[in-house]
């Protein structure tokens, strides 16, 4: 018995893989059904199954953000507030210089022109939409022990608390669009959009195509038009479009739209970002966003951002 036990578990667990590995398969050929493919993209005999797991488990735009921690950069920031006629209520233009020393990273104000009640007395934010900003771009202060290593492809909201968890909650919906994220509510996994329960809401599509003279492959989803109610309320990505590296895997560019309304909280967000490489780094060039927030607790924001990072070093 002690040489058959053993022997039993082997065949039991190769068992158990080996049907693990034929569900995904079978899985991968369901997803596969469901993709249009340009004439290009089918004469390049692209290994379409491996492409997706490769767009499901993606990394590189979030490290893009990332390598914002340990690189000096300057950036000019454009940050729009507006009432519910579209008025402008509050802005704040800038240009900042993120500076290293001694594996610190600090923001220097260069030049600054406030419009409206952007800040509180106390100059901190009055606005999420600018604090959010702020959190991706600027250095409260001097901050030091950072990297740029991406450990997990989800973010860690659990350590923070209130406004803060909220706004790492945010980044979750920004920086890892298409994937679960846990502790939003009503949301979690509506924005999976490979979940075998959303594929029949969405048109999947790969074409070819130059971006900023690099070959890449260009994926895309877009919501199915004429969703009924019912089925609407099953997701939060609208569309999303992204240029892959052919070389290199790299995400270079991302286009999407994102909205949902629950009795809690609404909203309605539209984001466009170019990437550029920077030595060895891919680093955000351009980010534009227009979001419509109403959030618990918070009075609702239509806020318009537009960064423009440049000079890295």
């Amino acid at each position: 018995m002690s040489r058959f036990f053993p022997a039993f578990l082997l065949l039991f667990f190769t068992t158990a893989q080996g049907q693990s590995v034929n569900a995904d398969s079978m899985d991968a050929v369901r997803l596969r059904q469901l993709i249009n493919l340009s004439e290009v993209v089918l004469r390049s005999n692209l290994d379409v199954d491996r492409f997706i797991q490769q767009v499901r488990d993606d990394t590189t735009f979030y490290k893009a953000f990332r390598n914002l921690r340990v690189l000096e950069f300057t950036s000019s920031n454009d940050i729009l507030l507006r009432d519910k006629k579209a008025a402008p209520l509050a802005r704040m233009i800038s240009k900042t210089k993120q500076v290293r020393e001694a594996g610190c990273r600090n923001t220097t104000v260069l030049e600054e022109k406030v419009l409206g009640n952007f800040y509180k007395s106390d100059r901190t934010y009055r606005y999420y939409t600018a604090a959010l900003y702020a959190s991706l771009f600027f250095a409260p202060g001097k901050i030091c022990g950072e990297t740029n290593i991406v450990r997990d492809r989800n973010f860690q909201a659990r350590s923070t608390k209130g406004m803060a968890r909220h706004r790492e909650q945010l980044k979750m919906l920004l920086f890892n669009p298409g994937k679960k994220i846990p502790g939003i509510p009503f949301i979690g996994d509506k924005v999976d959009v490979f979940s075998p329960d959303r594929r029949a809401l969405y048109n999947y599509a790969i074409d070819r195509v130059m971006y900023r003279g690099e070959d890449c492959y260009l994926f895309s989803i877009e919501a199915k038009p004429n969703l009924s109610g019912g089925q609407r309320d099953k997701i939060v990505i609208d569309n999303m479009t992204t240029w892959f590296s052919v070389r290199t895997g790299e995400v270079l560019a991302r286009n999407y739209a994102m909205s949902y309304r629950t009795g809690f909280y609404d909203f309605e967000v539209q984001i466009e970002a170019e990437l550029m490489r920077y030595k060895n780094w891919v680093v955000p060039s351009v980010l534009r966003y227009v979001g419509n927030w109403d959030i618990p607790f918070k009075d609702r924001e239509r806020g318009i951002f537009t960064a423009t990072l440049y000079d890295f070093r």
